[in-house]
């Protein structure tokens, strides 16, 4: 099972990380999903506080680089197998950190891995 945390849901649904946690729902992976407002997207609650999840395989970002900032040491105290960064989030200096926490980054969009069976 590879359990998800979307940071930067949004409640917006023609936001492309709300797609995404409809995909990943009818995939049937487990989402956590983090957000700048609190709300329920397709039975998926966004929380707004960065919670201490167990047992996250994979974070998809849907932030830019700036805003990535802040989420550094969560992301690294989770100990993700992997990280996603969709388009338009990509990060070197994030990368750089991943590399040396031993974990495992993909320049990708989430909705393409999903729709090629490819998560």
């Amino acid at each position: 099972m590879k359990q998800t945390l979307v940071i930067g849901a949004s409640l917006n649904p023609s936001r492309y990380s709300n797609l995404a946690i409809h995909r990943l729902v009818q995939n049937n992976i487990e989402v956590k999903a983090i957000g700048l407002r609190e709300g329920v997207v397709t039975d998926i609650t966004i929380v707004t506080d960065k919670i201490n999840f167990k047992d996250i395989h994979t974070i998809t970002l849907y932030l830019n680089a700036k805003r990535q900032v802040d989420y550094y040491d969560y992301i690294i105290s989770l100990q993700p197998k992997r990280v996603i960064f969709n388009p338009g989030t990509e990060n070197p200096e994030l990368y750089k950190i991943l590399d040396e926490n031993k974990i495992h980054y993909e320049q990708a969009c989430t909705l393409v891995l999903l729709g090629t069976n490819q998560y």
